[in-house]
C-alpha cells in the first residue's frame, strides 16, 4: 500500500477533453485499491455563481492539513470529493498569486533543467502556474504526513503539469514521479498543421520541429519532463514511437481503459437506448419536417473539433458518398441518420428548433443541417464541410446529416440528454482518426455496445487488431488501414463498413453489438491498472535507490 499516491492534471474536476475521460474512470479503481490515499489534484476555476458540476467539498482525512497548510499568501485550496465513481479525493487550488513569481520560476527550471519559457505563449503562463501550485501542495501533504520513505507516487499528466514534476524531481527526492503524455505537443502541432507525421518520422527531430512551429516552450517542458520523470509513459505503442522520436526518450505503454460503471445493464440499458433514438428521431425530425422511422440507422462521430486528426473530414465525406451509393439503389429503403456530436463555438440553440420540439410540429426549418446557432458559422470548418459537399437533408435524401456543435451535457437547449444518455441509442459509431495517441471515443461506443469504426493509427484501434485480428463481426470494431497517403481508400472503406451494418439483418447486427461489449471488457480498468501497477513500481524502486544515496 503506498502512503501516498497523487495525480496532477489540468481536467481533474475539469471536463475539457480525454483526459478527464480517462482519470475519473480510472478513478474508481485507484481509490478501490488505494482508498483516501489517493489525492487528485485540479485548477480551482469555479465560483459560487458557476461552480464544478462535478466536485462537491466535504470533510475528508486531509481536514486538519488544510487548516495548518503553509502555501504562498493568497492561493487558495478546496478539498472534497470528485463526483465520479469511486468518489475520491480532489483537492482543487488557485494559482493566481504564483504571477508575480512567475520569472524566478522559469528561470530556476531553465538552470535545473534547459527548459526555455522565453517563447511562451497562449496557454503556457497559466499551465506553468496551476502546475507549480500543485506540486506546492503535493509538498505540503508531504511534509504534514512527515514521511521521507520512498513510498509516495506522484503522477502528472500532459506537458500542463510537466513544471510540478520538475519542481517535485528538485525540491522531493524521496517522492516518486511518473509523467504521462496523452499525445506529444509536437506530433499533434505537426498533424494540426497539414503535414505528414507517419512516413517521415524517422526524420523529424522534436527541438528542430520545434523551432519551425513555434513550440519551442512547450516542447522544452514537455520534453524535460519525460527525461526528469523516474517513469515516463504514454497511452499506446502508436505513441511510443512518437514520443522516442520526438522526446528522445522511450516510454512505458500504460494504455487507457474505461469503466463499466458508466454502462447500464438489462432492462435499464434497454429504456435508455429507447429512449435515446427516440429523442435523435425527434430532433431531426423537427429539424428536417420529414418522419423517420423507428428502423433508421443513427450513425455519429463525436471528440474535439480537429478535422483532420480525428477524422471528421472522412466521417463526412463518407456520409455523402453513402447517400450518393443508396440513392442508386431504390430497393434499399431504410433512412439513415447522421450526427455529427463535436462541440463547437457554439452560441445559443435554436428556438425555432427548441419551439417545434415543444410543440410537436414538424415541419422544414431554415438551414435544417444544425441545431445550435454558432458564432462563428462562417468559419466553422464542420458546418462548412456539411455545405460545401452539398448536404441539404431534402426530402428524397436515404442520409440525413445534422451537426451538433454544442456540448452534451443534459442542459443542451435541444437533446436536453448527456452525451452518454445517447450514445446508447446509435447503430454505428465512426472515428476515421488520423491522429489519435489512445482513442476514447471509440472505446466508450463500444463499452455501449455500439458497432464502431475506427483506424490502426489510434491506439485502440491497433490494440484492437493486435488482440483480435481484422474480424469486426467478432469484435465489433472495424478497423480501416489509414496512412499519410490513402485518404480516399479510407473514406471508402467508412462506407464499405457502414453499408455492411446497413444490410446486416437483426440476428447479426445483435452479436456484432455484443461483440463490441465484450471487447470494451477486456479493455476495462479492470485489466488495465497492472500497467499502472509495473509504472509505480519502477518509479518507486528508483525513489528507493535515490533515497539510499542520501544516507
Amino acid at each position: 500500500m503506498l502512503d501516498l499516491l497523487f495525480e496532477s492534471s489540468w481536467e481533474v474536476c475539469n471536463k475539457v477533453g480525454g483526459i478527464y475521460a480517462v482519470l475519473s474512470t480510472k478513478a474508481k479503481t485507484l481509490q478501490k485499491r488505494y482508498k483516501d490515499n489517493l489525492i487528485f489534484i485540479g485548477p480551482d476555476l469555479w465560483t459560487a455563481e458557476a461552480p464544478s458540476p462535478s466536485f462537491v467539498e466535504a470533510r475528508t482525512p486531509l481536514a486538519s492539513w488544510l487548516r495548518q497548510a503553509h502555501l504562498p499568501s493568497g492561493m487558495r485550496m478546496r478539498v472534497g470529493r470528485w463526483k465520479v465513481p469511486g468518489n475520491p479525493i480532489a483537492v482543487l487550488v488557485t494559482y493566481d498569486c504564483l504571477y508575480p513569481y512567475k520569472n524566478e520560476l522559469y528561470a530556476d527550471m531553465w538552470n535545473r533543467y534547459g527548459v526555455d519559457s522565453l517563447h511562451a505563449y497562449g496557454d503556457y503562463d497559466e499551465s506553468c502556474m496551476f502546475a507549480c501550485a500543485a506540486a506546492l501542495v503535493i509538498e505540503s501533504i508531504v511534509k504534514w504526513k512527515g514521511t521521507d520513505s520512498a513510498n509516495v507516487v506522484a503522477h502528472f499528466d500532459e506537458w500542463t503539469t510537466g513544471m510540478g514534476l520538475l519542481y517535485v524531481k528538485a525540491h522531493l527526492p524521496q517522492v516518486a514521479t511518473v509523467f504521462t503524455t496523452h499525445a506529444t505537443s509536437i506530433g499533434r502541432s505537426i498533424c494540426g498543421n497539414g503535414k505528414p507525421l507517419y512516413d517521415y518520422m524517422p526524420g523529424y527531430f522534436g527541438d528542430q520541429m520545434a523551432r519551425e512551429l513555434n513550440m519551442e516552450s512547450k516542447h522544452s517542458l514537455e520534453k524535460a519532463a519525460a527525461h526528469a520523470a523516474d517513469v515516463f509513459t504514454t497511452v499506446s505503442e502508436v505513441t511510443a514511437r512518437e514520443c522516442e522520436q520526438l522526446l528522445e526518450r522511450r516510454p512505458l505503454v500504460t494504455p487507457n481503459a474505461f469503466e463499466q460503471n458508466y454502462v447500464p445493464k438489462g432492462a435499464k440499458y434497454t429504456k435508455q437506448r429507447a429512449a435515446a433514438r427516440q429523442r435523435m428521431l425527434q430532433v431531426a425530425g423537427a429539424l428536417t419536417g420529414q418522419e423517420y422511422p423507428e428502423d433508421t440507422m443513427i450513425v455519429a462521430t463525436s471528440g474535439r473539433l480537429e478535422m483532420r486528426n480525428k477524422g471528421i473530414d472522412v466521417y463526412l465525406d463518407a456520409l455523402s458518398s453513402l447517400r450518393d451509393a443508396l440513392d442508386r439503389v431504390t430497393s434499399l429503403g431504410r433512412r439513415v441518420l447522421a450526427f455529427v456530436l463535436v462541440p463547437a463555438w457554439m452560441k445559443s440553440p435554436r428556438t425555432d428548433l427548441a419551439e417545434a420540439l415543444a410543440s410537436g410540429q414538424c415541419h422544414r426549418l431554415f438551414d435544417p443541417v444544425i441545431t445550435h446557432h454558432l458564432y462563428n458559422a462562417d468559419a466553422d470548418p464542420v458546418y462548412n464541410r456539411i455545405n460545401a459537399l452539398g448536404i441539404h437533408n431534402e426530402a428524397q435524401d436515404k442520409v440525413t446529416v445534422i451537426d451538433v456543435p454544442s456540448y452534451l451535457n443534459g442542459n443542451d437547449g435541444i437533446f436536453d440528454m448527456s452525451y452518454y444518455d445517447l450514445l446508447a441509442g446509435l447503430d454505428a459509431a465512426v472515428f476515421p482518426s488520423y491522429y489519435e495517441p489512445w482513442g476514447y471515443t471509440p472505446l466508450e461506443s463500444a463499452a455501449f455496445g455500439v458497432p464502431t469504426i475506427t483506424t490502426d493509427l489510434a491506439g485502440f484501434g491497433q490494440w484492437v487488431l493486435d488482440n483480435y485480428g481484422d474480424d469486426s463481426d467478432h469484435s465489433g470494431v472495424k478497423v480501416i488501414h489509414r496512412t499519410d497517403g490513402n485518404y480516399a481508400d479510407t473514406v471508402q472503406s467508412v462506407v464499405s463498413g457502414l453499408i455492411n451494418l446497413y444490410v446486416m439483418d437483426g440476428k447479426m447486427m445483435q452479436q456484432v453489438r455484443n461483440g463490441a461489449k465484450s471487447t470494451s471488457k477486456a479493455a476495462s480498468w479492470e485489466h488495465f491498472i497492472e500497467y499502472y501497477d509495473e509504472a509505480y513500481g519502477q518509479a518507486l524502486q528508483l525513489a528507493c535507490q535515490r533515497m539510499e544515496q542520501f544516507k
